[in-house]
């Protein structure tokens, strides 16, 4: 099966941080999932991370988190799109030799690192899988539970103290 050869990204959100991992590696690029956009129609996105607060003072331009909400994961799904999108480039980038094996599409395993009151509706499952979809993957399984072993995300037997939420 080529599904198993296709490489595997550990996305470990929270409001404040967004990390990307390649499994097996120690290749990872984390930070805040800050976002600097320009107001313009069609919107331009000029930074994402900690770069885009070097737009903040800039006219026309707003740096916003769009993983930062009281009530849900996602406040902006678009503008989450663009820094998961971001975030993986920046990943890819900064492997070099491994870079083709990106050309593959991945599969993320996305863990958001926050536990809902209620736990996470069907809604916000699905926009986090669409998210995944979206910033390249081939497939996407959401974790909820403990941080995973390499071991874990590389044979995806998942520990029984968490759950597959898709």
């Amino acid at each position: 099966m080529l599904i198993s050869l296709k490489p595997k990204i550990y996305v470990r959100l929270q409001p404040d941080l967004l990390s990307l991992r390649l499994v097996g590696t120690t290749h990872e690029v984390s930070g805040t999932p800050w976002l600097a956009i320009h107001d313009a129609k069609p919107m331009q996105t000029l930074a994402t991370g900690e770069e885009a607060l070097l737009h903040r003072d800039k006219l026309n331009v707003r740096v916003i988190n769009p993983f930062a909400h009281p009530r849900t994961l996602i406040s902006d799904f678009t503008c989450a799109e663009v820094v998961l999108k971001g975030f993986f480039k920046k990943l890819a980038s900064g492997l070099s030799g491994l870079a083709r094996a990106f050309q593959i599409s991945p599969i993320f395993i996305m863990h958001p690192c926050i536990e809902p009151e209620g736990g996470f509706t069907q809604v916000e499952i699905r926009a986090l899988h669409e998210l995944c979809l979206g910033a390249g993957a081939a497939r996407v399984k959401i974790w909820q539970g403990r941080e995973l072993t390499d071991e874990e995300l590389s044979s995806g037997n998942f520990p029984a103290d968490g759950k597959l939420l898709n």
